[in-house]
């Protein structure tokens, strides 16, 4: 028997190469630039010149109503005047925001960290979850305009709004992460059953990775309920004349028939509800990009 060389291998068909090492950084290259190219797309920069050309419309058809039909200020103010009230009323509206996103980001963590923390628990004994979950559910469909007021008269008016924005942002959260918990491809559940994993390790290399795009919805979800909830108990303590949030100055200037500043206050309003949501999305974007379909199928 004949031995077989380099040389028959090559005259008989074409020879085996070595992976060039070079090769993978060529394909990230590809990619960054294919990423590049598809952000500057006219399709991608239309999607973006699009709302904020209607946006832009819709200010200069509320300016032009205002101007034209005579409006009084204290009826409807013109964006103009909005906005000179913004810059005049700036150090109060500034302080009353910190107040607000203060509140928010706390009740926010605080919802992480109970919901994800009573989620895995949940998921670790399903007789704790049929004992204390119904409790959350009926926190949940209570209306927090009713409840905001009862917390008002037992607590300060701080600990009030933040309990508040805590129990509106809890349950999205708690919700979306026992579901994820529970997703769990059952396949792979027996897989590490029959290499005797522990339920620890379990919880941490298979679980707690399936349900982070559940956690991530939630906390995108709860985000904007916690601002919800901030402003909702704001209004009830400001009008028992306390607070010092966002809300309240919205109620001290009704109350003053100061409607440009009510105005004003509501512009930080929905700004500071544009930028949580914003900073969460780009958060649950650069968390799932690189291993789940639901932030790679968006190619950016």
């Amino acid at each position: 028997m004949s031995a077989i060389g380099p040389a028959s291998v090559i005259a008989n068909g074409p020879a085996f190469e070595a992976p060039d090492p070079e090769v993978p950084d060529f394909e990230a290259s590809v990619s960054a630039r294919t990423r590049t190219a598809r952000r500057l797309a006219p399709s991608t920069l239309l999607g973006y010149a699009l709302p904020c050309g209607v946006f832009a419309a819709a200010i200069a058809a509320w300016e032009a109503l205002v101007r034209f039909n005579d409006i009084p200020p204290y009826i409807l103010p013109a964006p103009s005047l909005i906005g000179a009230t913004l810059i005049k009323d700036w150090a109060i509206l500034f302080n009353a925001t910190l107040v607000t996103l203060r509140t928010t980001v706390l009740a926010l963590g605080l919802a992480v960290v109970g919901g994800v923390g009573l989620a895995v628990l949940f998921a670790q004994s399903k007789w704790i979850e049929r004992s204390l979950f119904p409790f959350a559910v009926i926190l949940q469909v209570t209306p927090i305009v009713a409840i905001a007021p009862l917390l008002i008269i037992y607590l300060s008016s701080g600990t009030a709004v933040l309990t508040c924005a805590f129990l509106v942002a809890f349950f999205p959260i708690l919700s979306n992460t026992a579901l994820g918990l529970a997703s769990a491809d059952h396949n792979l559940i027996e897989l590490m059953q029959l290499y005797r994993a522990s339920r620890w390790q379990g919880l941490v290399h298979l679980r707690l990775p399936a349900a982070m795009p559940y956690f991530l919805g939630g906390l995108r979800i709860g985000g904007g309920l916690a601002l919800i909830g901030a402003i909702v108990a704001e209004i009830a303590a400001g009008s028992a004349g306390q607070g010092s949030g966002l809300a309240y100055r919205i109620v001290e200037a009704g109350f003053r028939l100061n409607i440009p500043r009510m105005f004003a206050a509501l512009v930080l309003i929905s700004f500071c509800g544009v930028v949580i949501h914003v900073v969460l999305a780009a958060l649950s974007h650069l968390t799932l990009r690189r291993w789940h379909d639901s932030a790679r199928r968006k190619g950016i």
